[in-house]
Protein backbone atom coordinates (compact mmCIF):
# COMPACT_ATOMS: atom_id res chain seq x y z
CA UNK A 1 0.00 0.00 0.00
CA UNK A 2 2.84 2.37 1.23
CA UNK A 3 4.67 1.60 -2.36
CA UNK A 4 1.30 2.13 -4.26
CA UNK A 5 1.04 5.68 -2.87
CA UNK A 6 4.50 6.55 -3.39
CA UNK A 7 3.61 5.77 -6.55
CA UNK A 8 0.74 7.94 -7.16
CA UNK A 9 2.36 10.80 -5.27
CA UNK A 10 5.52 10.72 -7.49
CA UNK A 11 2.83 10.92 -10.28
CA UNK A 12 1.03 13.71 -9.33
CA UNK A 13 4.33 15.33 -8.55
CA UNK A 14 5.43 15.10 -11.98
CA UNK A 15 1.77 16.41 -13.37
CA UNK A 16 2.19 19.26 -11.22
CA UNK A 17 5.55 20.02 -12.97
CA UNK A 18 3.70 19.55 -16.21
CA UNK A 19 1.11 21.91 -15.73
CA UNK A 20 3.21 24.57 -13.80
CA UNK A 21 5.80 24.42 -16.98
CA UNK A 22 2.87 24.55 -19.17
CA UNK A 23 0.83 27.52 -17.40
CA UNK A 24 4.13 29.70 -16.43
CA UNK A 25 7.16 28.80 -18.43
CA UNK A 26 6.10 26.77 -21.59
CA UNK A 27 7.98 23.46 -22.52
CA UNK A 28 11.30 25.54 -22.78
CA UNK A 29 11.07 26.97 -19.36
CA UNK A 30 10.04 23.49 -17.83
CA UNK A 31 12.78 21.71 -19.22
CA UNK A 32 15.63 24.20 -18.15
CA UNK A 33 13.99 24.38 -14.79
CA UNK A 34 14.03 20.22 -14.31
CA UNK A 35 17.50 20.28 -16.03
CA UNK A 36 18.83 22.34 -13.44
CA UNK A 37 16.72 20.94 -10.65
CA UNK A 38 18.32 17.51 -11.28
CA UNK A 39 21.52 18.65 -11.61
CA UNK A 40 21.58 20.43 -7.90
CA UNK A 41 20.05 17.05 -6.67
CA UNK A 42 22.17 14.78 -8.41
CA UNK A 43 25.01 16.78 -6.80
CA UNK A 44 23.01 16.47 -3.35
CA UNK A 45 22.13 12.67 -3.54
CA UNK A 46 25.65 11.73 -4.88
CA UNK A 47 27.88 13.56 -2.04
CA UNK A 48 24.85 13.28 0.70
CA UNK A 49 26.25 11.07 3.16
CA UNK A 50 29.44 12.95 3.05
CA UNK A 51 27.23 16.49 3.67
CA UNK A 52 25.28 15.31 6.10
CA UNK A 53 27.63 13.32 8.72
CA UNK A 54 30.39 16.87 8.45
CA UNK A 55 26.92 18.67 9.50
CA UNK A 56 26.41 16.85 12.18
CA UNK A 57 30.31 16.51 13.26
CA UNK A 58 29.96 12.13 12.94
CA UNK A 59 32.75 10.13 13.77
CA UNK A 60 33.96 7.11 12.52
CA UNK A 61 33.12 4.59 14.97
CA UNK A 62 35.08 0.98 14.97
CA UNK A 63 34.28 -2.70 15.63
CA UNK A 64 36.51 -2.69 18.64
CA UNK A 65 34.67 0.29 20.03
CA UNK A 66 30.88 -1.02 19.62
CA UNK A 67 31.51 -4.57 19.10
CA UNK A 68 27.05 -5.44 19.81
CA UNK A 69 26.23 -2.53 17.84
CA UNK A 70 28.26 -4.32 14.49
CA UNK A 71 26.87 -7.62 15.84
CA UNK A 72 22.86 -6.02 15.60
CA UNK A 73 24.18 -4.09 12.04
CA UNK A 74 25.60 -7.05 10.55
CA UNK A 75 23.33 -9.98 11.45
CA UNK A 76 20.37 -6.76 9.75
CA UNK A 77 22.33 -6.79 6.83
CA UNK A 78 22.81 -10.25 6.00
CA UNK A 79 18.91 -10.78 6.69
CA UNK A 80 18.35 -7.91 4.24
CA UNK A 81 21.20 -9.16 1.79
CA UNK A 82 22.89 -6.15 1.44
CA UNK A 83 26.18 -5.09 2.33
CA UNK A 84 27.42 -4.09 5.81
CA UNK A 85 27.23 -0.24 6.20
CA UNK A 86 30.14 2.21 7.32
CA UNK A 87 29.28 2.79 10.80
CA UNK A 88 29.42 6.21 12.09
CA UNK A 89 28.29 7.75 15.59
CA UNK A 90 27.12 11.72 16.80
CA UNK A 91 28.84 12.86 19.50
CA UNK A 92 25.45 14.50 20.90
CA UNK A 93 23.18 13.33 23.78
CA UNK A 94 19.98 14.03 21.80
CA UNK A 95 18.69 10.27 21.06
CA UNK A 96 18.24 9.68 16.92
CA UNK A 97 19.84 7.64 13.84
CA UNK A 98 19.90 7.83 10.45
CA UNK A 99 20.91 6.20 7.35
CA UNK A 100 22.28 7.63 4.09
CA UNK A 101 23.92 6.74 1.02
CA UNK A 102 23.81 7.37 -2.59
CA UNK A 103 23.06 2.97 -2.89
CA UNK A 104 23.61 -0.13 -0.23
CA UNK A 105 27.10 -0.64 -1.27
CA UNK A 106 27.53 2.88 -0.39
CA UNK A 107 24.96 2.90 3.03
CA UNK A 108 25.96 4.93 6.64
CA UNK A 109 24.51 4.33 9.58
CA UNK A 110 24.99 6.95 12.11
CA UNK A 111 23.92 6.68 15.76
CA UNK A 112 23.52 9.53 18.36
CA UNK A 113 25.12 8.83 21.80
CA UNK A 114 21.88 9.56 23.44
CA UNK A 115 20.22 6.95 21.39
CA UNK A 116 22.68 4.11 22.11
CA UNK A 117 22.68 5.38 26.21
CA UNK A 118 17.99 5.33 26.01
CA UNK A 119 17.46 2.11 24.27
CA UNK A 120 17.73 -1.76 25.28
CA UNK A 121 19.09 -3.88 22.59
CA UNK A 122 15.94 -4.94 21.28
CA UNK A 123 14.59 -1.33 20.51
CA UNK A 124 18.11 -0.55 18.94
CA UNK A 125 17.92 -3.48 16.74
CA UNK A 126 14.23 -2.19 15.72
CA UNK A 127 15.67 1.33 15.21
CA UNK A 128 18.62 -0.06 12.72
CA UNK A 129 16.17 -2.30 11.29
CA UNK A 130 14.11 0.35 10.11
CA UNK A 131 17.34 2.84 9.05
CA UNK A 132 18.67 -0.69 6.90
CA UNK A 133 15.23 -1.07 5.28
CA UNK A 134 15.60 2.55 4.15
CA UNK A 135 18.74 1.42 2.87
CA UNK A 136 17.26 -1.65 1.05
CA UNK A 137 14.65 0.15 -0.69
CA UNK A 138 17.10 2.98 -2.06
CA UNK A 139 14.50 5.53 0.30
CA UNK A 140 17.78 7.95 -0.45
CA UNK A 141 16.80 7.97 -4.66
CA UNK A 142 13.17 8.30 -3.90
CA UNK A 143 13.55 11.45 -1.96
CA UNK A 144 16.45 12.28 -4.41
CA UNK A 145 13.38 12.16 -7.60
CA UNK A 146 11.18 13.87 -5.69
CA UNK A 147 13.04 16.86 -4.22
CA UNK A 148 14.29 17.22 -7.85
CA UNK A 149 10.61 17.59 -9.29
CA UNK A 150 9.71 19.74 -6.38
CA UNK A 151 12.66 22.26 -6.86
CA UNK A 152 11.98 22.33 -10.67
CA UNK A 153 8.01 23.90 -9.60
CA UNK A 154 9.86 26.40 -7.54
CA UNK A 155 12.41 27.31 -9.44
CA UNK A 156 9.76 28.02 -12.68
CA UNK A 157 7.23 29.70 -10.22
CA UNK A 158 10.40 31.94 -9.20
CA UNK A 159 11.10 32.56 -12.62
CA UNK A 160 7.55 33.77 -13.30
CA UNK A 161 7.00 36.11 -10.21
CA UNK A 162 10.34 37.53 -11.12
CA UNK A 163 9.14 38.01 -15.20
CA UNK A 164 5.95 38.73 -14.07
CA UNK A 165 7.49 41.69 -11.77
CA UNK A 166 9.39 43.09 -14.95
CA UNK A 167 6.26 42.50 -16.81
CA UNK A 168 8.29 39.65 -19.57
CA UNK A 169 5.88 37.71 -19.39
CA UNK A 170 2.57 39.39 -19.93
CA UNK A 171 2.96 39.20 -23.52
CA UNK A 172 4.27 37.60 -26.48
CA UNK A 173 6.27 39.11 -29.60
CA UNK A 174 2.15 39.48 -30.79
CA UNK A 175 1.44 41.67 -28.01
CA UNK A 176 -1.06 38.95 -27.38
CA UNK A 177 -1.86 38.05 -23.71
CA UNK A 178 0.18 34.62 -22.86
CA UNK A 179 -1.70 33.59 -19.75
CA UNK A 180 -4.97 35.00 -17.57
CA UNK A 181 -3.18 37.17 -15.13
CA UNK A 182 -5.22 35.06 -12.17
CA UNK A 183 -4.27 32.14 -13.29
CA UNK A 184 -0.82 32.80 -13.39
CA UNK A 185 -0.41 34.46 -9.95
CA UNK A 186 -2.38 31.61 -8.19
CA UNK A 187 -0.23 29.19 -9.97
CA UNK A 188 2.98 31.19 -9.35
CA UNK A 189 2.23 31.22 -5.89
CA UNK A 190 0.29 27.88 -4.85
CA UNK A 191 2.49 25.39 -6.79
CA UNK A 192 5.22 25.41 -5.14
CA UNK A 193 3.26 25.03 -1.89
CA UNK A 194 1.63 22.14 -3.23
CA UNK A 195 4.53 20.38 -4.43
CA UNK A 196 6.58 20.98 -1.03
CA UNK A 197 3.10 18.96 0.46
CA UNK A 198 3.46 16.07 -1.98
CA UNK A 199 7.17 16.19 -1.34
CA UNK A 200 6.72 15.72 2.65
CA UNK A 201 3.91 12.90 1.90
CA UNK A 202 5.97 10.96 0.05
CA UNK A 203 8.88 11.11 3.03
CA UNK A 204 5.59 10.16 5.36
CA UNK A 205 4.79 7.52 3.04
CA UNK A 206 8.29 5.89 3.34
CA UNK A 207 8.99 6.36 6.75
CA UNK A 208 5.48 3.97 6.98
CA UNK A 209 7.16 1.49 4.53
CA UNK A 210 10.81 1.52 6.31
CA UNK A 211 9.05 0.85 9.56
CA UNK A 212 7.16 -2.39 8.14
CA UNK A 213 10.44 -3.14 6.65
CA UNK A 214 12.34 -2.88 9.50
CA UNK A 215 9.16 -4.94 11.59
CA UNK A 216 10.00 -7.46 9.00
CA UNK A 217 13.76 -7.54 9.27
CA UNK A 218 13.70 -7.87 12.84
CA UNK A 219 10.69 -10.55 13.12
CA UNK A 220 8.70 -8.09 15.30
CA UNK A 221 7.84 -4.91 15.60
CA UNK A 222 7.14 -4.17 19.44
CA UNK A 223 10.79 -3.31 19.71
CA UNK A 224 10.68 -0.66 17.35
CA UNK A 225 7.27 0.34 18.48
CA UNK A 226 8.99 0.82 21.78
CA UNK A 227 11.88 2.41 20.70
CA UNK A 228 9.59 4.78 19.08
CA UNK A 229 7.78 6.01 22.16
CA UNK A 230 10.91 6.17 23.81
CA UNK A 231 12.16 8.62 21.20
CA UNK A 232 9.12 10.84 21.10
CA UNK A 233 9.43 11.53 25.11
CA UNK A 234 13.25 12.16 24.90
CA UNK A 235 13.09 14.36 21.60
CA UNK A 236 11.17 16.94 23.68
CA UNK A 237 13.01 17.05 26.84
CA UNK A 238 16.82 16.80 24.79
CA UNK A 239 16.55 18.10 21.57
CA UNK A 240 18.96 17.94 18.59
CA UNK A 241 20.13 21.22 18.69
CA UNK A 242 21.48 22.40 15.04
CA UNK A 243 19.42 20.39 13.40
CA UNK A 244 18.87 21.20 9.66
CA UNK A 245 15.47 21.07 8.44
CA UNK A 246 17.29 20.03 4.75
CA UNK A 247 17.90 16.94 6.77
CA UNK A 248 14.87 15.95 9.16
CA UNK A 249 13.73 13.56 6.91
CA UNK A 250 16.83 11.16 7.25
CA UNK A 251 16.27 10.53 11.08
CA UNK A 252 14.21 7.88 12.61
CA UNK A 253 12.24 10.42 14.36
CA UNK A 254 12.06 14.02 13.78
CA UNK A 255 14.85 15.83 15.39
CA UNK A 256 12.59 19.24 14.86
CA UNK A 257 10.09 20.61 17.41
CA UNK A 258 6.73 21.43 15.65
CA UNK A 259 3.45 21.42 17.02
CA UNK A 260 -0.16 22.54 15.75
CA UNK A 261 -0.04 23.47 12.22
CA UNK A 262 3.60 22.63 11.56
CA UNK A 263 2.41 18.86 11.84
CA UNK A 264 0.83 19.18 8.34
CA UNK A 265 4.98 19.76 7.00
CA UNK A 266 6.39 17.46 8.90
CA UNK A 267 8.13 15.01 7.42
CA UNK A 268 7.68 12.25 10.00
CA UNK A 269 4.09 10.41 10.80
CA UNK A 270 2.76 11.01 14.25
CA UNK A 271 4.54 8.72 16.15
CA UNK A 272 1.52 7.43 17.96
CA UNK A 273 0.13 6.46 14.31
CA UNK A 274 3.49 4.93 13.54
CA UNK A 275 3.37 2.78 16.64
CA UNK A 276 0.09 1.54 16.57
CA UNK A 277 0.58 0.10 12.95
CA UNK A 278 3.76 -1.69 14.43
CA UNK A 279 1.73 -3.05 16.96
CA UNK A 280 -0.78 -4.09 14.56
CA UNK A 281 1.87 -6.14 12.67
CA UNK A 282 2.99 -7.91 15.67
CA UNK A 283 -0.78 -8.51 16.60
CA UNK A 284 -1.50 -10.07 12.88
CA UNK A 285 1.85 -11.97 13.30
Amino acid sequence: MNIFKTIVLLSLLTLLLVFVGGALGGREGMMFAFVIACLMNFAAYWFSDRLVLAMYQAQPLSEREAPALYGIVRGLAQTAQIPMPRIYRIPTEAPNAFATGRSPEHAVVAVTDGILKLLDAEELKGVLAHELSHVEHRDILIASIAAAIAGAISMLASMARWSALSGGMRRDHRGASRVQPLIFLVTAILAPFAALLIQLAISRSREFHADEGGAKLCRGGLGLASALRKLENERHQTPLWGANPATAHLFIVNPLRGDGITKLFSTHPPIQERVERLEQMARSA
